[in-house]
């Protein structure tokens, strides 16, 4: 309804939405103008109303998860990773939770949930890092999401704060018995792929899903896509030639394949697939055991060419390009190889305190210096 309200020249419209009640000025001193402002005033209100309804029904968990999933998760290189991590909130928080309510707390709680589950197929609990990648990391994800889309998170958790502490990354590095005892003990399809891994530095699924289409043998160079949709190259050396060149012709698409040893299911013996990721495990694992290899993984390949790199040419920034790093704050990890370095060039600077002799290099070279300074203190004088 109209009103007029004391100390102002206008017509005021006074109305209720719900429970919520309005006044606005219609800035008109006519009743009749005002009536047709007062139209105008209702139906943006209600607009706005509207909005805020539709955004806050956009924020309910599994609308959130799956327009994420259609958007980005699906493009991930480990996207059945992403699938899996996206259908655990859903399930944790229930369906109708929006993500404006979920609080910093609530997180917590998400996280010592998470905590207490184990490694499939073992009793170890999960790591740290594996609560990080799968569980905070995701969800803050959502959060980052719905805010480029225009959502706004009053209470929004401090991430910060729940990124639980993980250990120091350890560094493996092959040694020589090592790498032959392996080279003896692969399975021959198998080798190549892990020759290639040990020669480019890539991650297992960036090896294991090289296609044909992404090796440029005019211009020496393999162009893919890698963690997080990164772009990545990696140059076609002496030796990764001699893995690759042999392997043309064993499949229309994919560079790594096995070898069917029977025919079961859509396998049959004697034809080239391509990889599977736990077939690809399994090997390793048979590897190893079979070469007497303990405590290895498949990414330490990753770590031995890094850090055989890093000794051979003595560069962190050469490093962190080959292993395709955003930031050099990741490859900074492997500077540890270079302390056998700086602690040769501390012995070579002959370091020695307040005792020991003074060679006559740097005796004559503590005279010349004498002389130089006695030489400028004359010249000042006689100025």
């Amino acid at each position: 309804m109209l009103v007029k309200v004391k100390g102002s020249p206008f017509y005021y419209t006074k109305f209720q939405r719900g429970s919520r009640e309005f006044s606005r000025s219609t800035g008109c001193t006519s009743e009749r103008e005002a009536r047709k402002a007062e139209t105008d005033i209702i139906a943006k209100v209600e607009q706005k109303l509207a909005l805020a309804k539709e955004i806050n029904t956009a924020t309910v968990i599994e609308i959130v998860t799956a327009r994420y999933w259609k958007d980005v998760g699906q493009h991930h290189s480990g996207s059945h990773n992403t699938e899996r991590d996206l259908a655990r909130l859903v399930e944790y928080f229930g369906e109708g939770r929006t993500l404006d309510s979920i609080t910093h707390v609530d997180v917590q709680n998400l996280i010592a949930w998470r905590r207490g589950h184990n490694v499939p197929r073992t009793k170890r609990l999960l790591t740290p890092a594996t609560v990080n990648r799968s569980t905070t990391e995701m969800i803050k994800k959502l959060f980052t999401y719905e805010k480029r889309r225009g959502a706004v998170f009053k209470n929004e958790p401090n991430w910060k704060a729940l990124i639980l502490k993980e250990p120091v990354e350890r560094i493996r590095e092959l040694q020589a018995d090592e790498r032959n005892r392996l080279h003896h003990a692969m399975r021959s399809d198998y080798e190549p792929i892990f020759s290639f891994a040990l020669a480019s530095g890539l991650r297992q699924h960036e090896c294991r899903t090289l296609r044909w289409s992404e090796v440029d043998w005019d211009t020496k160079t393999i162009r893919r896509t890698g963690k997080a949709g990164k772009a990545i190259t990696v140059p076609i050396t002496t030796a990764i030639r001699a893995i690759l060149f042999p392997l043309q012709g064993h499949h229309p698409e994919y560079v790594f394949t096995f070898v069917a040893t029977r025919t079961i299911g859509k396998f049959i013996k004697g034809r080239r697939y391509l990889i599977m990721e736990s077939a690809l495990k399994a090997e390793w694992r048979r590897m190893c055991r079979r070469a007497g290899v303990t405590n290895l993984r498949f990414h330490d390949m990753r770590h031995d060419f890094a850090t055989k790199l890093l000794r051979k040419k003595k560069n962190l920034k050469l490093v962190q390009k080959a292993l395709n790093h955003s930031d050099l704050k990741t490859t900074s990890k492997y500077a540890h190889v270079l302390d056998d370095e700086v602690r040769d060039g501390i012995e070579e600077m002959g370091e020695r305190g307040f005792t020991g002799a003074v060679t006559q290099a740097e005796q004559a070279e503590g005279t010349d210096s004498a002389e130089r300074t006695d030489d400028a203190k004359v010249k000042h004088r006689t100025r």
